[in-house]
């Protein structure tokens, strides 16, 4: 009883701030990325649900990662650990959906705004934005959407646009300020996963809470499987590490099985035996089994191995 106090108070700890870190570093992101459109005009803002929503993945993934090598840590015996960690999980991916669902709600289906409308931002002419190895240049104030500009293209003369329209007297956009572009790649492609996987949970709580609680008890089973990962070797750290790059996989599988073109294949291979929307869920519980089975069957080389010594 003991042991279970101390991992709630870890796994509450690490999710609290995860799922606030993340919700903050959503505004952040959201709000650089009004910064680099050209011009800024008055805008509502982010969706603040849909940023919660996105947080939550990121959260849940690394609040039972670190909660696993806790375990790990401490020696704390598997069986244990797994059912522990898979109770608290669940329990927050229950709580958290439904709180979110009850604030929307309570706003009448209105969305609310991360951000206040802002002011136009304001640049002199001679303003230069660059895309790729293409350049504009506006000859008016930054303001002024329809003013004059100057394109650049490689290996083409200067191109002048007095009114820049397009088909149907559309504006041309014009590319957003690049400042915004150095972020790694492994740290997009993760961020994308979340989001996708935060886009499917976000609609499966919508369809129905059935769809929904299925499909998270599933993948909370299939990464708490993953617990004797944090085992492998004697070094916590390098534990650590393993655990990062098959939590990683997770994420990647996690939105494979989210694409529409991937459910159809397998919903056909299924030959209607399972409901589109089972798949997922049944692939990651049969491969939690797996891991499971697979923890047990170290247990017991273990255990005949310090019978034998």
């Amino acid at each position: 009883m003991k042991n279970f106090a101390k991992l709630t108070l870890f796994f509450t700890l690490n999710f609290t701030l995860l799922f606030f870190a993340a919700v903050v570093f959503g505004l952040l992101s959201a709000w650089i990325e009004f910064a680099r459109v050209i011009p800024i005009e008055a805008r509502p803002g982010a969706d603040i649900i849909r940023l919660t929503w996105n947080a939550f993945p990121a959260a849940l993934y690394f609040s039972i990662l670190l909660t696993l090598s806790y375990t790990a840590r401490r020696n704390m015996p598997i069986p244990a650990a797994i059912i522990g960690v898979f109770v608290l999980a669940a329990a927050v991916s229950l709580g958290i959906p439904h709180g979110i669902n009850s604030l929307e709600a309570s706003r009448g289906g209105t969305l609310e705004a991360a951000f206040r409308p802002v002011h136009a931002l304001q640049a002199g002419p001679g303003l230069i934005l660059s895309r790729s190895e293409n350049a504009w240049v506006l000859l008016r104030e930054s303001r002024d959407i329809r003013g004059p500009r100057v394109v650049s293209i490689p290996g083409q003369p200067l191109i002048y646009q007095e009114t820049p329209l397009g088909p149907g007297n559309t504006i041309l956009t014009l590319p957003p300020l690049p400042f915004y572009d150095s972020t790694p790649w492994f740290v997009r492609n993760l961020t994308i996963d979340f989001s996708l996987s935060a886009a499917e949970m976000r609609g499966r709580r919508a369809d129905s809470f059935f769809s929904f609680a299925i499909y998270a008890a599933a993948l909370i089973l299939l990464l708490v499987s993953l617990r004797f990962v944090f085992g492998l070797s004697r070094w916590p750290l390098a534990n650590l590490f393993m655990g990062i790059l098959a939590f990683r996989g997770i994420a990647a599988l996690e939105a494979l099985l989210g694409a529409q073109e991937v459910t159809a294949a397998l919903y056909s291979f299924a030959a209607g035996r399972l409901a589109a929307g089972h798949i997922a869920p049944a692939i990651f519980a049969a491969l939690a089994v797996l891991f499971i089975f697979y923890t047990l069957l170290i247990r017991m080389a273990q255990a005949k191995r310090s019978e034998d010594e």
